[in-house]
C-alpha cells in the first residue's frame, strides 16, 4: 500500500504483540499499514474532526480492513480502549502531544510504549515523557520533501538524563549517519538564528542558547 515514508517508519517501530492507539490519525493509513502489511491483529485510529475520519472509513474499506482497524471521534486520548498498549502520534505540534498526554494520564499506566513525531518542540516532548516515567529507546530521523522529521520511541520505565544528553538525543547522538549531522548542523543554524534576534533582557535563554550552540559545535566536529 501506498504510505509515506514517516508513517511507514513509524509503523515499523510499533511493536509487533501490540494493540496501538493511533490519535490525529488523519486519512488513519498508519493504522491500515500495521494491519495489512505488519500483520497486527488490531488498531485503533482516532481523530476530534469528521473530515479526515470520513476519508479514513472510505481508506478503511478500499483496503478491507473494517474488521481489524476501529475508527473514533474523540479528543486525544479519550479515545482509549481496555487493552491498548501502545500509541501513536504524529504530525502534530509538540505542546500539543503534551498537553494531550497531561490531560489524561490516568490512561498512561497501561502504555508500555510511545511512538512520538512532534512537529517542534521535540525537546520539550522528551522533558514531558521522562517526567511521566518513559525512558527513551530509540530514535530515528527520516527525510521527506527535503524536512527531517524525528521519531522517538519511549517506553516504561525510569532513567536520568543530563540537559546535554536530552537535548542532542541519548540514542540520537551514538548514531553514525549523513542525515544525523545534517538534523545536528540545522539546529545549530536555527539556534544561531534565535540568538541573534534575543532580547538583552532574556539573560538566561542567552545564556542557555549559548549552551547549546556549543554543544552542537562540539557534536558536529565529532560526526
Amino acid at each position: 500500500m501506498k504510505i509515506n515514508n514517516r508513517l511507514k517508519t513509524i509503523g515499523d517501530l510499533v511493536p509487533l504483540s501490540s494493540y496501538p492507539l493511533d490519535i490525529g490519525c488523519d486519512h488513519a493509513l498508519l493504522s491500515i499499514y500495521l494491519v495489512k502489511e505488519k500483520n497486527i491483529p488490531k488498531a485503533v485510529a482516532s481523530d476530534n474532526k469528521s473530515g479526515p475520519l470520513k476519508k479514513a472509513k472510505e481508506n478503511i474499506k478500499f483496503y478491507k480492513v473494517e474488521d481489524k482497524v476501529e475508527l473514533i471521534k474523540a479528543e486525544g486520548l479519550d479515545s482509549y480502549k481496555e487493552g491498548i498498549d501502545t500509541i501513536t502520534i504524529s504530525g502534530m505540534g509538540g505542546l500539543n502531544i503534551n498537553r494531550i498526554l497531561e490531560d489524561n494520564k490516568k490512561y498512561l499506566k497501561n502504555i508500555n510504549t510511545l511512538i512520538l513525531s512532534p512537529n517542534n518542540y521535540s525537546l520539550a516532548v522528551k522533558r514531558k515523557l521522562v517526567k511521566l516515567g518513559y525512558y527513551i529507546d530509540n530514535e530515528v530521523l527520516v527525510k521527506e520533501n527535503n524536512i527531517i522529521y524525528e521519531i522517538y520511541v519511549f517506553k516504561k520505565g525510569r532513567k536520568y538524563y543530563s540537559y546535554k544528553k536530552l537535548f542532542l538525543g541519548p540514542v540520537l547522538s551514538l548514531k553514525k549517519d549523513n542525515i544525523i549531522k545534517e538534523y545536528y548542523r540545522d539546529l545549530l543554524e536555527t539556534k544561531k538564528d534565535i540568538l541573534k534576534v534575543l532580547p538583552k533582557s532574556f539573560v538566561s535563554k542567552i545564556r542557555l542558547t549559548k549552551k547549546e550552540i556549543k554543544i552542537l559545535e562540539k557534536i558536529i566536529q565529532n560526526k
